[in-house]
């Protein structure tokens, strides 16, 4: 009896300290958000900056800045233009971004709103960045309408990027290759 008193009181206290760490756990990661206010400058499609703090829109993917995509038979700038979308939707000073993580490029991961509404939101229903997580609904709309991107042929943003990092190995391997600073 008194082997069960005591088994009982050690995991009873067991399950309070573990109940303590995941409190504890808990408020560590309930950062506050970063708010940043004003007119920001569009850097791409889906990146900001205001007072040096570069900023990266959550959960959308834009085309890259030199990236050009096809509509119509014919090739067009939608990474410029995404880019100019973005700063029409963020040069108003009513723009209000924040969040509370920062992406390997140490660019904090923001949601963006002004008093239109979501600017995230926007940038995946007019067809001018795709879902990255989120706003699938909003990317459905702008597909089955035929906006932006979803108008003519593209390659993912995200391949594009990968693609440049593929060629940009090959070029350091063929330099060292010459060089011999592999």
């Amino acid at each position: 009896m008194a082997r069960l008193l005591v088994l009982t009181r050690d995991g009873a206290t067991a399950l309070a300290f573990l109940a303590l760490v995941a409190l504890i756990a808990a408020k560590l990661n309930d950062r506050p958000d970063i708010q940043h206010h004003g007119a920001f400058h569009a850097a791409d499609g889906d990146s900001l900056v205001l007072d040096g703090e570069r900023m990266r829109l959550d959960g959308i993917d834009a085309p890259e800045l030199s990236q050009t995509c096809e509509r119509q038979g014919q090739d067009w700038a939608c990474g410029r233009q995404a880019q100019h979308t973005l700063q029409q939707l963020v040069s108003d000073n009513s723009t209000q971004c924040g969040g509370n993580e920062r992406d390997r490029y140490d660019r904090l991961l923001v949601t963006c709103r002004n008093n239109a509404g979501s600017i995230n939101a926007r940038m995946v229903a007019s067809g001018m960045a795709v879902s990255y997580g989120r706003y699938q609904q909003e990317e459905g709309q702008a597909r089955a309408r035929k906006l932006g991107l979803w108008a003519g042929h593209f390659e993912m943003p995200r391949d594009v990027r990968d693609q440049a990092r593929h060629e940009s190995s090959g070029l350091q391997r063929l330099i060292g290759g010459w060089t011999g600073w592999e």
